[in-house]
């Protein structure tokens, strides 16, 4: 039939009426399916917020760790009934957790699913496999919970001692508990929990007793019974000090002790839940192996360019390790004197937060307060330097820059000390601890709109974030260039990447500890005493120690890409102030929001 302009007009009609039909069905269909996401993400969110509430009853020691409040009276009886409450709670959470469609979340969302499902994994993992409460006896310990209270700015005193009142009535079930669990123990972990335990005593002192007494709020019969619970309390302490003490010297006299080696297959799955990278354990260990060579390789051209300056009449070794060692010795030399050092590292943080500042390269809130305090004596034997900051529901309360203070060492080992954190490394110690690093970080991270990325937060992050941000502020022009300062900063860089070295080589490959000092000594040019600490540290934790140098190497690779993609766009300091808007999320899911 031939077609007339008619006959095609109304075929046009009628297709344009067909493709009308057919868009506003597809109209609709993305409309529901909008609709759809947004009732899913919805309702995600409602059970996020429900799932962090039950997860501090189910939790109250760590629901103090990050300010809630609420169950600051509770301390939880670390028991079988308690474990088995605990898998069951675990149980239940995850099946709730997984009838949602992960794939209708938001990226954000997504973060937060995977968050909580690595908790509650991990969680499980611990009790059922790893089993951590049966070997390490440290982990019981009742001060921090006593000390966060105490040391309150918003809590009134008769609020403060009326929690310390009703905390003091579990105590002594908690460590008859905590002894009971007590199995096959390391000699290591044995001698920290008497250690820390003792330190107790610097937080429950007689104090509190004058302190009750002074208070007209409490009655006549309310003191005498926190009387009666202080006492009972330091006898169970006591008690539980005298226990491990007895089973420490069982370890000595026999020789038998277990091994605080876990081995590979505990090591390759703790990695995955505490690190979560894109990694192995044995694939980051063999990356860090490789920047070991490198970074060791621009300490050699540094020293040669530093040569002539020291020594100028004397010829440069041959062996290039040993060329750089003999420098930085002489370096090292340049330290503050034993009684300064914690005084010098609080005379630095204002300088680090005005060049900050001046650079534009964070805003920096001038209401958190940063307190550099001598590390109090529970928390003393882990490691020279930490932060202990606020949780989201508690930002106002002060972050403290905890310093253990070199007068109880002698002054062969203060020299040691000093020598490592000397004139230029103290300088990157305070970045990576305080200014722009952890502090500042876990001050944003108590910003981000999500509560369970600042509460499930990743330590890979937190660790990397602190170690990037060191060879920012000297690419950014801290320290004016000056060779010396990178030359201690390769130094420094190259402790974290033997940190990761060390902790894979003794838990999996049985390094030896004269295999393990050498690696720092003479592999990283550590003094001894750093080094000694560093052993110590590596028996007391796994995994850990790796995630300075897995958070690090993420984040600068993101931070090279973004550069790139973006060319005379970017900006620095908006690159760092949307890194840590997302809270402490791991840096491979970051960069899928950035991305």
């Amino acid at each position: 039939m031939k077609k007339t302009a008619l006959s095609l007009s109304l075929a046009a009609i009628f297709a344009l009426t067909g493709c009308a039909q057919t868009t506003t069905q597809t109209d609709a269909q993305q409309a529901r399916s909008v609709a759809n996401q947004q009732t899913n993400e919805a309702a995600f969110k409602a059970f996020s917020d429900q799932f962090i509430e039950q997860y501090w009853q189910q939790y109250p020691e760590q629901s103090m760790y990050y300010g809630y409040g609420k169950y600051d009276d509770v301390i939880t009886i670390p028991d079988a009934a308690s474990r088995t409450a605990s898998l069951a709670f675990i149980d239940t959470q995850l099946t709730k957790l997984h009838a949602f469609d992960l794939t209708s979340l938001s990226a954000s969302l997504k973060i937060d699913y995977h968050l909580i499902e690595n908790r509650l994994k991990s969680t499980r993992w611990e009790i059922e496999k790893f089993k951590s409460w049966q070997w390490n006896p440290s982990r019981y310990n009742v001060s921090y919970g006593f000390a966060t209270i105490l040391n309150s700015r918003f809590k009134s005193e008769d609020e403060k001692l009326r929690l310390v009142f009703d905390r003091l009535n579990y105590v002594p079930a908690y460590y008859r508990a905590a002894q009971a669990n007590i199995s096959d123990p390391t000699l290591e972990y044995t001698q920290l929990g008497i250690q820390q335990n003792n330190g107790a005593f610097s937080v429950l002192t007689d104090d509190l007793l004058t302190r009750v007494d002074s208070l007209s709020t409490f009655s006549e019969k309310e003191k005498a019974e926190f009387k009666q619970r202080f006492a009972n309390a330091k006898t169970a302490i006591h008690g539980y000090i005298d226990f491990l003490t007895a089973v420490e010297k069982k370890m000595q006299s026999t020789g038998e002790a277990r091994s605080f080696r876990i081995g590979e297959e505990l090591y390759e799955e703790k990695f995955a839940f505490d690190i979560q990278s894109g990694y192995t354990a044995k694939q980051m260990y063999q990356k860090a192996l490789a920047d070991k060579a490198r970074v060791t390789a621009q300490m050699i051209k540094l020293t040669d360019q530093l040569w002539p300056k020291y020594f100028p009449n004397t010829t440069r070794p041959e062996n290039d390790p040993e060329a750089i060692a003999t420098l930085i010795k002489h370096l090292s030399q340049r330290h503050v004197e034993k009684s300064q050092f914690v005084d010098e590292i609080k005379r630095q943080i204002p300088e680090l937060e005005n060049f900050v500042m001046e650079k534009d390269l964070l805003t920096l809130d001038p209401e958190k307060p940063l307190v550099v305090r001598q590390t109090p004596d529970y928390m003393r034997g882990f490691a020279l330097a930490s932060i202990s900051a606020p949780g989201p529901y508690e930002k106002k309360e002060n972050t403290y820059y905890n310093v253990e203070p070199l007068d109880g060492l002698t002054d062969e080992q203060a020299g040691s000390m000093l020598r490592e954190y000397n004139h230029w490394i103290l300088q990157i110690l305070n970045i990576h601890e305080a200014v722009p690093g952890h502090y500042t970080q876990l001050v944003y991270s108590n910003t981000s709109p999500s509560l369970v990325k600042s509460i499930f937060g990743n330590g890979a992050m937190v660790e990397g974030w602190a170690v990037y941000t060191e060879r920012m502020m000297l690419e950014e022009g801290y320290g004016n260039f000056e060779p010396e300062m990178w030359l201690m900063y390769y130094k420094w860089n190259l402790r974290v990447i033997c940190n990761t070295i060390l902790d894979y080589g003794i838990q999996v490959k049985g390094f030896s500890k004269e295999q393990g000092l050498d690696l720092l000594m003479n592999g990283a040019f550590q003094e001894r005493a750093e080094a000694e600490g560093k052993w110590r540290r590596a028996t007391l934790s796994q995994v850990q120690l790796t995630s300075y140098y897995s958070g690090f190497r993420e984040i600068y690779d993101l931070r090279e890409e973004q550069k790139k993609q973006l060319g005379q766009d970017f900006d620095l300091k908006a690159f760092h102030e949307e890194f840590l808007s997302y809270g402490s999320a791991p840096v491979k899911f970051i960069r899928q929001l950035m991305n």
